[in-house]
């Protein structure tokens, strides 16, 4: 059996992970297209080293543009690699332009598709990653949920028999990491000369919080007043509309920094007082450090975190100064997002419903 992950993005790399070890390890055969939607090499190729997969067998190398544009450079692109490589199954992983893409040239060349982490809902259909995830959810022949709640998310859909909860491959490849990085010093707490316990990782890079030059000023301002050092892991998209809008990112108890590889991420996170971040990967990430979390979006995915008191939804200034500087929840053995072992039961799925 051949299975095709089409990837493109961070978050999607990080997913691949857990996929491409297990599918190794069941003798499935599996191939890698990135199209290349991120392109920086700290979002992008980093990925595939510090988290051992295999070098991508497809590179689309489509780079940015509008939602439009990339999302139809990708499709045009993957018609041929999808007749020339002719798989059994095409494994789209999240909410990205390079899902739903891949997604649509799939179905219309008749390819089984299978959609990784279906069911999650915001309900904000001004989100693109809503359009993504609802149209891709729809398109799809296997429905692969996180959990329980994304489950009944596709039942009230109407695509509960397409719809199988398999648990969160985040959850599997961040448990290895975790482990990984236990007792190894910090290189971002040494680099800033920081406290360990002491500090918050923020990121920041939706379009709702960076294109309006306001909203990334107010968001800035609230930060840098916060009473601890933030750190800003800023992503391309932040750099370049702060430095259009005259907007600086080291002010105060803000710095500035380059993107960590996810390694050094978690390690930076599992050492922190806190998160700040309109990532839905991150939220989801912090909630399984056990590390307080504030989202600085009006809904959420993931939204188990916040039932469980460790994501906290902060969209003004105050909210965001309030929720950042709070004291962390009560502990919590709640595990929602699976056992580590969803990247297995994918595969098996994948292989049990092969055509």
């Amino acid at each position: 059996m051949k299975v095709i992950s089409v990837v493109g993005a961070r978050p999607q790399f990080v997913k691949l992970a857990p996929i491409a070890h297990a599918a190794a390890a069941a003798g499935v055969q599996h191939e890698i297209v990135h199209t290349g939607q991120h392109y920086d090499p700290m979002l992008s190729d980093v990925f595939f080293a510090d988290l051992g997969i295999p070098a991508p067998d497809v590179h689309l190398g489509v780079g940015s543009g509008s939602h439009g544009v990339q999302t139809g450079a990708i499709l045009g692109a993957l018609d041929a690699v999808f007749e020339e490589h002719a798989p059994d199954w095409v494994l789209v992983y999240g909410d990205t332009n390079s899902t739903l893409a891949a997604t649509l040239s799939a179905v219309k060349l008749h390819l089984p598709v299978a959609h990784l982490e279906a069911g999650l809902r915001s309900f904000n259909r001004r989100m693109p990653e809503e359009h993504n995830r609802v149209l891709t959810d729809h398109a799809a022949d296997l429905l692969l949920a996180p959990t329980g709640v994304a489950a009944r998310h596709l039942a009230d859909e109407g695509l509960a028999a397409r719809s199988v909860v398999v648990g969160d491959v985040m959850t599997d490849v961040l448990m290895q990491v975790r482990d990984a990085q236990r007792g190894r010093p910090v290189e971002l707490v040494g680099e800033l000369g920081l406290e360990p316990g002491a500090y918050s990782v923020a990121t920041i890079h939706r379009a709702e919080n960076t294109d309006d030059p306001a909203r990334l000023r107010m968001i800035v301002d609230a930060l840098s007043a916060i009473d601890h050092p933030v750190v800003l892991l800023a992503h391309p998209r932040v750099i370049a509309r702060a430095q259009q809008h005259g907007i600086d990112l080291d002010a105060g108890s803000l710095v500035s920094h380059a993107p960590l590889a996810y390694p050094d991420l978690i390690n930076a996170v599992l050492s922190a007082r806190g998160v700040v971040t309109d990532s839905g990967g991150l939220q989801k990430e912090a909630f399984l450090l056990r590390v307080p979390c504030t989202t600085v979006r009006t809904e959420t995915e993931w939204v188990e975190t916040v039932e469980l008191g460790w994501n906290v939804l902060a969209n003004g200034a105050e909210e965001i100064r309030d929720a950042v500087g709070r004291a962390a929840p009560q502990p919590t053995d709640a595990a929602p997002y699976g056992d580590g072992r969803a990247a297995e039961r994918v595969i098996d799925e994948l292989v049990r419903r092969a055509r």
